[in-house]
Parts: structure tokens; C-alpha cells; sequence
């Protein structure tokens, strides 16, 4: 690595606005995010799970496609 062309490195202190802090590597030495792994939907398993059944029939009725 070539000397002065590269930020400094820090062990950066992760936020989240859930309350949710954990510790990284970063060029910045604190960190603010809006959603976390903590809070966000898809890890939390809140998600809803989107089926497309109902899409699927519509179209089919839609265009006079019979299904099986």
C-alpha cells in the first residue's frame, strides 16, 4: 500500500435509532443508522410473507386462461 493516500481505520460504534449499537470497521468513527438487523422487518420475521395466488388467478381470469 502506497503511504498517505489511504483514510484512517477505525473501530466504529454502530447506532441504530431502535437503541441497538454493535461495533465495526470503518473509516468514520461513529455510525448512525435508521434500521438495524435487530429492527428490520426481515430478520425480525414480521415480514409478511407476499403471496402471489391471488395474482396469479386474477391474471388467469383476466385473459380466459383455465388452469390445471
Amino acid at each position: 500500500m502506497r503511504e498517505g493516500i489511504h483514510p484512517e481505520y477505525y473501530q466504529a460504534t454502530v447506532t441504530c435509532n431502535c437503541g441497538n449499537t454493535f461495533v465495526t470497521g470503518s473509516t468514520r468513527k461513529e455510525i448512525h443508522v435508521e434500521v438495524c438487523s435487530k429492527c428490520h422487518s426481515f430478520y425480525t420475521g414480521q415480514q409478511k410473507a407476499a403471496r402471489a395466488d391471488g395474482r396469479i388467478d386474477k391474471f388467469n381470469r383476466k385473459y380466459g386462461v383455465k388452469s390445471e
